[in-house]
């Protein structure tokens, strides 16, 4: 346990130093080169770096940039070059450095409020690095490309300048390729929320930290080795892009219930509440976000829909006896099945002490423990007994 304690902050220091030294590189390729086509193999390789861990890598380049130019031209970089980003930024990731450095050491309980925090920097960065930070390296390379075209074209070779044209195509396809990177990188933040041992967060955290230093590593000694394989990590992010936003969202709304500890003020609408698909159903795939209502016939009916904004469709669930669960930290509603219970719908943690409710409003069976608070129960009564009822 403390091997793996230990290992992870020095993968991750050395990802850092790798992000450093690529970062000096592509700096001074973009100014040096006369290929085009350099300035966006490095810039494909910035991108996806980056959005693999976007406070890292942003403060990272920014305080490469910043050292690279000389004091006199400082002040004109960009927001993330400037001392105020990458100070607070690097004393940040910093901070989370330490928290896993103990990660695996400290009970899953008080490990999780700083996962909590650590997936909303994460969520939060990405964002804003999706908006400001991907469209400026992509004009910034553009730039670069442009003055080595017209380098060639002053030795002799003709160059037309379509510098315009290219920002219009590049910035909004490499904000998209960030964004899906992004999305499939923030997944491992919601997986390692969701987990409860501290052993598969650290194996999660080791994963991103590799998979970050592979495209470090590969823009280091080649830039267009680099940029084929970010091209081939861009590609498998879009594949699975659908999976990666279902879970960020559903990962956002449980941070949201938790962190504002929602179940104290909620209460379940009469007649629709938000749910979350706890299985593929009917093609449907897990972890699809919408809302539970019964109709007339008396089914449960769960409306959606795709990517949040898509117009809405209605899936009948199949028929059968439900019933609410109650978890340690979140509830559900299964699919009785004889002695087996199949989880069906997943609830928001704002659901938690309103189990009964639930099983008012849609006529389900009584609610009964799962997960973890089954698993305390039966513990509690193999060791006490099962409460015996009160004398009449």
């Amino acid at each position: 346990m403390k091997t793996r304690s230990r290992s992870l902050p020095v993968l991750v220091v050395v990802c850092g130093l790798l992000v450093w030294t690529s970062g000096v590189q592509a700096a001074d390729s973009a100014r040096r080169s006369h290929v085009p086509g350099q300035a966006y193999a490095d810039a494909v390789s910035t991108l996806t770096g980056v959005a693999i861990s976007p406070l890292l890598g942003a403060s990272a380049y920014g305080a490469v940039k910043y050292f690279r130019t000389p004091a006199d031209q400082r002040a004109k970089l960009p927001w993330f070059a400037q001392p105020w980003f990458w100070v607070p930024a690097l004393l940040l990731v910093a901070a989370v450095f330490v928290k896993d450095s103990a990660g695996t050491a400290l009970p899953t309980a008080l490990k999780k409020p700083f996962d909590v925090l650590e997936a909303l920097e994460n969520k939060i960065s990405g964002l804003i690095a999706t908006g400001a930070f991907a469209p400026l390296i992509i004009l910034m390379m553009n730039d670069a490309a442009t003055s080595a075209s017209h380098g060639l074209s002053h030795a002799g070779m003709a160059a037309v300048d379509l510098t315009w044209l290219q920002n219009l195509l590049l910035v909004p396809a490499g904000m998209m390729a960030f964004f899906v990177v992004f999305l499939a990188s923030h997944a491992i933040n919601i997986l390692i929320l969701l987990s409860p041992f501290t052993t598969v967060d650290a194996a999660l955290k080791a994963f991103r930290v590799t998979l970050l230093g592979t495209v470090v590593g590969s823009a280091w000694v080649n830039p267009w080795l680099g940029a084929l394989w970010a091209l081939l990590l861009i590609i498998l992010a879009a594949g699975i892009a659908g999976w990666s936003f279902r879970l960020s969202h559903f990962g956002l709304v449980f941070i949201w219930d938790f962190f504002t500890r929602r179940h104290k003020r909620f209460r379940p609408d009469p007649t629709a509440n938000p749910v979350f698909l706890g299985r593929r159903l009917q093609r449907v795939p897990t972890r699809t976000y919408g809302r539970l209502t019964r109709n007339a016939e008396g089914r449960l009916v769960f409306t959606y829909r795709p990517w949040l904004v898509l117009p809405p469709r209605a899936l009948q669930l199949p028929e059968g006896r439900y019933a609410p669960g109650r978890g340690l930290f979140y509830s559900e509603v299964m699919r009785l099945e004889g002695d087996d219970a199949k989880t069906v719908l997943l609830l928001p943690p704002r659901y938690r002490g309103h189990e009964t409710e639930l099983k008012r409003i849609y006529a389900l069976e009584p609610a009964r423990d799962v997960g973890l608070r089954a698993a305390w129960k039966w513990l509690r009564e193999l060791f006490v007994g099962r409460p015996q009822p009160a004398a009449a």
